[in-house]
């Protein structure tokens, strides 16, 4: 007779699950066992289980399917924590197993006791305790299509004792939801918005996440109405390339006319995004399209809100828009975008190959000239985020993936791992900095054992950039940032992985092609400046006082990368 994790086990094939990430414990040793015995799915063995939950959620936002991972019970599960915050937060279906201390145990203060019904509560849309075999496989059916329908984390608690019993029904074909409905706004709304942008003469579209999918229907919205597109860090993939409108990025990591245009013109449209920084809003004259109700308005003041999915309100409004025949809003953003691009490109451009120690920002141009077309980067948390915002080239079919809303450090290689292992035949990039990598660094082994050809680049500037900044815009010398140099290249090749260390700048190109050319996991140790800083292109005076108080020596901004040339054939438009 089949057992309670043999269920398990068959229901995750039944929803398409091929593999679980995780380690291996004694609670967790029947579920492990079925894996064992069962076609069509594998345990990824990692060494640390906040990888587990990190490459589950970077694998279900590459696949956009369920995905697995599973800690062992009390302290093994809890290292879940972090990378569920972060999957839930970026909507990312995934299946957490959180297996628990014997079950006439719960509750004694028995050993390794926890109560993860309880902690995982905040980070998870479902999130139960199975305590007999009965409740199999009506539970984890449920946990499954809540995560796969609300897109984001589902937490099933399975003692180890209850998954050894024998199964108490029949698993059977349950239907398995994988693919959240579109919602259309009603007709009131569509024909409410249509009406404000018909009557609105400067309109400036800012796009996030949301417009996955949608890149076709905002750049006709934008023709109809001559309006500048702007982007969040996370719409910069989905909007940014062959896009005629283009004024850049706003935010902490942002450039060019963004942030401009967002507030010199009389009506800004989000769509898609939930832009968390409202002090880079306007504050006012503003509509929200968004499938989520929860976002409308709790970033910014709004004139009126549509709920509804981006590319389907769009179509839906698009026949009631009148052309706009008035560009001069839209050609006075764009030559002001590619001017900002101009005055800041030189910042890398100039004798980059004599400048020791290397510019970070020329590594992440030259990184983005040689990867391949549909590759894959990972992005640490810190300085390597603002150099694949500035430099990574977006195409429609590379992903850049990262901590772009939980913010936490030492994502890159633990989501590496996760979007190899869904695709192992595409390229994968994690751009990692020195200090995320070496809090999880025990997972380059990940890469050896099972043999995943990620490359992983690691910007080595001996220093927490991202903190150093914060300091110095509070006016704070920068304190406790900088730490000892270190041969992570040396710690790869130690590890069994191919490695290269590069200290002078003539030798990125082709140390960085030399890596991205093996077959196999391959690590790259690049050492940069420590002072190459960014800030956002928008400061208050207080920043820059504290700036003046703090340093004498930043960059304060590096070049755009290939963006300054989108921006010049933009200009091809406007009139001379």
């Amino acid at each position: 007779m089949p057992s309670v994790a043999d269920q398990f086990i068959e229901v995750l094939v039944q929803a398409g699950v091929r593999r679980i990430y995780g380690i291996v414990g004694d609670s967790l040793n029947p579920v492990v066992d079925a894996v064992r015995r069962t076609d069509g799915i594998e345990w990824v063995h990692v060494r640390h289980e906040e990888t587990a939950a990190f490459t589950a959620g970077a694998e279900a936002q590459l696949t956009g399917r369920l995905a697995v991972c599973a800690g062992s019970c009390g302290p093994g599960n809890l290292h879940l924590i972090n990378g569920l915050f972060d999957a839930h937060r970026s909507g990312a279906p995934v299946l957490a197993l959180a297996s628990h201390i014997p079950s006439e145990q719960i509750g004694t203060g028995f050993f390794q006791e926890t109560h993860p019904e309880e902690l995982f509560n905040e980070c998870s849309h479902f999130c139960e305790l199975m305590s007999q075999p009965e409740q199999m496989p009506r539970l984890l059916r449920s946990a499954i299509q809540t995560a796969a329908g609300r897109r984001g984390v589902s937490v099933l608690v399975l003692p180890g004792d209850v998954a050894q019993r024998p199964a108490a029904r029949p698993t059977g074909q349950g239907v398995v939801h994988c693919e959240p409905p579109t919602v259309v706004p009603p007709a009131s709304q569509v024909a409410e918005l249509a009406s404000a942008l018909n009557s609105s003469e400067r309109v400036m579209l800012f796009c996030g996440a949301g417009t996955r999918g949608a890149h076709g229907e905002v750049m006709q919205l934008a023709g109809k109405l001559n309006a500048p597109v702007g982007h969040a860090l996370r719409g910069k993939e989905w909007i940014q390339y062959d896009n005629p409108y283009d004024v850049g990025m706003s935010g902490l990591l942002g450039y060019g006319a963004c942030h401009e245009a967002m507030h010199k013109a009389d009506r800004l449209v989000l769509l898609g995004t939930d832009f968390p920084y409202d002090n880079f809003l306007p504050q006012a004259n503003t509509i929200q399209v968004d499938i989520e109700p929860a976002h409308l308005g709790r970033r910014t003041v709004l004139d009126f809100a549509v709920q509804g999915d981006v590319g389907e309100t769009i179509r839906a409004v698009l026949p009631q828009i009148r052309q706009k025949t008035d560009r001069a809003f839209l050609d006075r953003m764009l030559k002001e975008h590619a001017e900002r691009l101009e005055r800041v490109v030189d910042a890398y451009t100039r004798n980059v190959e004599n400048q020791v120690p290397i510019h970070p920002e020329y590594v992440a141009d030259v990184l983005d000239d040689l990867a391949a077309e549909d590759a894959v980067f990972t992005v640490d948390t810190g300085m390597c985020n603002v150099w694949a915002a500035r430099y990574v080239t977006p195409n429609g079919r590379r992903r850049v993936m990262g901590s772009f809303v939980h913010g936490s450090m030492a994502n890159a290689l633990p989501q590496a791992i996760g979007a190899q292992s869904a695709d192992p035949g595409r390229q994968v990039i994690a751009m990692a900095g020195d200090g995320g990598l070496s809090m999880l660094l025990g997972d380059l082994l990940t890469l050896r054992t099972h043999q995943l050809p990620v490359k992983v680049v690691v910007f080595n500037n001996s220093s927490l950039g991202m903190v150093k900044l914060e300091m110095l815009v509070d006016g704070l010398p920068d304190y406790g940032t900088d730490h000892d140099q270190v041969d992570f290249a040396a710690i790869a090749t130690a590890a069994g992985i191919p490695a290269t260390r590069v200290e002078k700048p003539g030798e990125v190109r082709d140390a960085l092609a030399e890596t991205l050319r093996r077959p196999g996991p391959a690590l790259i140790d690049v050492v940069t400046d420590p002072n190459a800083l960014s800030i956002p292109p928008r400061i208050t005076g207080t920043q820059v006082k504290g700036f003046a108080l703090a340093v004498s020596r930043t960059v304060l901004s590096g070049g755009v990368g290939k963006m300054v040339q989108l921006a010049r054939s933009n200009l091809r438009n406007v009139p001379r």
